[in-house]
C-alpha cells in the first residue's frame, strides 16, 4: 500500500471507550425513567451521529431538563473514564511499528476534555501531528467536514490518504471527504453494512500487515 498518512478515529479503533459512553447515556436516560437498549445506541450514535438525547425530546422533556441530563452524563462519562482500563489490545504495537513510517492525526467526535482524560492515560498523543476533536468542527460526522479538515492540514493528497474507522457514520464521513476507509467493526457496529468500504479488517494488528 502506497498510503503516506493515517487518519484514526479514536473510541472503538484506538480505545475500548464506546461501552462507557453507553453506560453514561443509559444511565442518565435512566434518570427520567427512559430505557435505552444496545439497538437504539447503536442505530442512533454510531449509524445516524445523532444525539441519543433526541429520545428524551421526543418524549416531551423540556430543553432545560435535556441541557441538565447532557452535562450529568458529560461527568459520569469523565468518572468512567478515569477509573476504566481503555486501551484496545493491539493499537499501542500498532501505532508503534507505524511511527515514522506514515503521518498519523486523530479525528475524533469525542469532546476535547474527554479526549484528554483518555490519552493521558494512554500515552498515545506522541505518536500524532494532531488531533481534531468535536470542537474543531461545526458538523461531526457522517458529515465530510472533520476529514475534510483533517485533509487540508496534513498537507497530503487524497489518494495519499487512509481513514481508519469503526462506525458507518465514521464511513460515510471518510468516503463523503474522498478518502479511503478501512473499517474494524466493534461491538455495536459488527452487524451494520459496510458495503462502502475500502476493507473490513478483523483486528487493528491487520493494518501492519497490509501497510508495512
Amino acid at each position: 500500500m502506497n498510503y503516506r498518512y493515517i487518519l484514526w478515529d479514536n473510541d472503538g479503533v484506538l480505545v475500548d471507550t464506546e461501552r462507557y459512553y453507553l453506560q453514561a447515556s443509559r444511565e442518565a436516560l435512566a434518570r427520567v425513567d427512559i430505557e435505552l437498549s444496545n439497538q437504539q445506541f447503536a442505530l442512533i450514535s454510531m449509524v445516524e451521529g445523532r444525539s441519543i438525547f433526541d429520545i428524551a425530546a421526543a418524549s416531551g422533556l423540556s430543553g432545560q431538563s435535556i441541557a441538565d441530563l447532557k452535562e450529568w452524563r458529560y461527568r459520569r462519562y469523565a468518572e468512567l473514564l478515569e477509573q476504566e482500563e481503555i486501551t484496545l489490545d493491539g493499537a499501542a504495537e500498532v501505532l508503534n511499528n507505524l511511527s515514522g513510517r506514515v503521518g498519523m492525526a486523530v479525528v475524533t467526535s469525542s469532546l476535547k476534555y474527554h479526549f484528554e482524560i483518555i490519552h493521558h492515560r494512554t500515552g498515545f498523543l506522541t505518536y500524532f501531528d494532531f488531533c481534531l476533536t468535536r470542537e474543531d468542527y461545526a458538523s461531526s460526522k457522517p458529515s465530510a467536514e472533520p476529514y475534510l479538515l483533517a485533509l487540508k492540514r496534513c498537507g497530503h493528497a487524497a489518494k495519499d490518504v487512509l481513514v481508519i474507522e469503526d462506525s458507518p457514520r465514521g464511513l460515510k464521513a471518510a468516503k463523503a471527504a474522498g478518502l479511503a476507509c478501512w473499517v474494524i467493526p466493534g461491538d455495536h457496529t459488527s452487524v451494520q453494512d459496510f458495503a462502502e468500504a475500502d476493507r473490513v479488517l478483523f483486528g487493528i494488528r491487520d493494518i501492519m500487515q497490509l501497510i508495512l
